[in-house]
């Protein structure tokens, strides 16, 4: 793929990214799910009203300075209600968001980028995560989680970047994936996992970088033609020929910046990627205290914590849409955001209030909380077959060498494999541990490496020498792509027959 095609298709994602967030923004007059809290939160920052808070402020400072600047927009109040507080239209406090949530995309197909110099893979990547519903949903109203997921992203981004950089450049790159990740916290206690992956990833690049020091491993998975070269042929999916940009990225040398991990001591970690991001979380706190003065900083931290304690056990007793972690990844219970009947399309919803009684809805409104299944599904199975070729690889080479041993370089795939993971992992066993009521969108943070890994196993199918596999990659892709238009109405809340609701509902646990 050329540097223009990539560009154009990179501009199309975006754009594509940016219309299905606008697109009817204002459809709902009212507060939907937790705007009835951060939108009004947003909305008490600008009328100085002190409230308390039970996650870190920045999603509510960015909402509130959204809420601001599209009061100010002589444009979109048609439509008006006072329920965050003061008179506002939905867009003032939705379109900051779809704005933010837009560009999630672009930095997941710059991670993809960066991490393999494969044009494809970035592009796939930025389609499969522009393609999905909990992320359009989430992007389309006043809630928290779109600002985790971008600030996370973008720290590891950084970091990657400050992996392929030297001196001055790498510690400006640090610099700001510590501002990144102190952000993404910020924002959400469960940001941290973002770093944590981080850490993780780098902990494991210094274990294989030691274990190689002390077994003096050989190279494995090459081409003995090729070994000169420097260039590893091994894929698990036997991919043709790359081009010059993408040979380097399958080389030996240094191209793939995972590789530079170890050129990162541990002071330098524990100053960009612990003081910066701490420093961070402590300043982003800072209006929020002085609003309120109720608490002070380590106070507040503590009734936070006691809140979250008090929110009961993950069972339907306590929410009917309670949904533990191991639930998240085969989707096995969505949640609705939003749901209200009419006779007919041109009746008025109302702003407050419940449904029509059952059978007398001819219309049926609603906003589903889910992934696009297919995307989630085969990702998850992307996953597993990441997972797979980790373990595959270190058995075989064990049993070649008869002992335990790593090589002193991996391939650039071994690489991704690894960190998207550990990353995954990072991001999603954390929750096994908590008690507290959990949902779909706690997932959002560790599902966007999924996206990266059926992206991956995407692009090394369409890649490939056999015709049978570049098949199948266009399949997943066709599928995927279908789902997202299938499932769309649920996403964007168009009006549905009865008939065309139960037909997207395949499963009793999604209602």
């Amino acid at each position: 793929m050329t540097k223009k095609w990539f560009r154009i298709g990179m501009v199309s994602v975006f754009l594509l990214s940016l219309a299905l967030r606008f697109w009817g923004l204002e459809r709902f007059n009212t507060l939907v799910f937790d705007e009835v809290y951060f939108a009004k939160f947003g909305n008490n920052y600008l009328t100085h009203t002190p409230f308390f808070n039970a996650h870190p402020p920045l999603s509510q400072y960015m909402i509130g300075i959204g809420i601001w600047i599209g009061s100010h927009i002589p444009f979109w109040h048609d439509t008006v209600n006072g329920l965050t507080g003061s008179l506002r239209s939905p867009w003032t406090y939705r379109w900051f968001n779809a704005l933010t949530g837009s560009f999630i995309p672009l930095v997941v197909a710059a991670i993809a980028y960066q991490l393999s110099y494969r044009r494809s893979f970035a592009i796939l990547a930025g389609l499969f995560t522009a393609c999905d519903g909990i992320f359009l949903v989430e992007s389309r109203y006043a809630l928290s989680n779109i600002y985790i997921v971008i600030f996370g992203l973008l720290g590891h981004w950084f970091l990657l970047l400050a992996l392929d950089n030297q001196n001055r450049r790498r510690s400006f790159w640090l610099v700001f994936a510590g501002i990144a990740f102190g952000a993404s916290v910020g924002t959400k206690w469960n940001g941290l996992w973002f770093l944590s992956g981080a850490y993780l990833i780098w902990i494991a690049a210094w274990v294989i970088h030691l274990i190689h020091s002390f077994s003096n491993s050989k190279l494995f998975f090459t081409s003995s033609s090729l070994k000169e070269a420097g260039v590893s042929t091994y894929s698990p999916l036997s991919p043709s020929s790359p081009t010059l940009r993408e040979a380097k990225a399958t080389s030996f040398s240094s191209e793939t910046p995972l590789q530079n991990l170890t050129q990162l001591n541990i002071f330098q970690m524990l100053f960009y990627l612990g003081i910066i991001p701490a420093l961070i979380y402590s300043i982003i706190w800072i209006p929020h205290l002085q609003l309120d003065k109720t608490y002070g900083f380590i106070t507040v931290h503590q009734q936070i914590l006691k809140f979250h304690l008090q929110l009961g056990g993950n069972n339907p007793n306590v929410h009917p849409y309670c949904a533990a972690w191991y639930k998240w990844p085969l989707m096995t219970r969505p949640m609705a955001y939003y749901y209200q009947t009419a006779k007919s399309i041109t009746e008025p919803l109302p702003v407050m209030g419940p449904p029509l009684p059952a059978g007398a809805g001819q219309v049926i409104y609603d906003v589903h909380a889910m992934g696009n299944p297919f995307l989630w599904w085969f990702g998850v199975a992307a996953m597993l077959f990441l997972l797979g070729m980790l373990v595959s690889q270190a058995v075989i080479h064990w049993v070649k060498e008869k002992r335990f041993s790593v090589p002193a370089t991996l391939s650039v795939d071994t690489w991704i494999a690894l960190y998207l993971v550990i990353n995954y992992a990072a991001n999603l066993l954390p929750w096994v541990k908590v008690t507290r009521c959990v949902f779909i969108y706690h997932y959002m943070c560790a599902v966007v490496f999924v996206f990266l890994a059926i992206a991956w196993f995407v692009d090394q199918c369409l890649r490939s020498y056999y015709q049978q596999l570049r098949a199948l990659g266009v399949t997943i892709t066709f599928i995927i792509l279908a789902a997202f238009i299938f499932w769309m109405p649920v996403y964007l809340g168009l009006p549905l027959s009865p008939n065309g609701y139960k037909l997207r509902m395949w499963f009793n646990s999604w209602i």
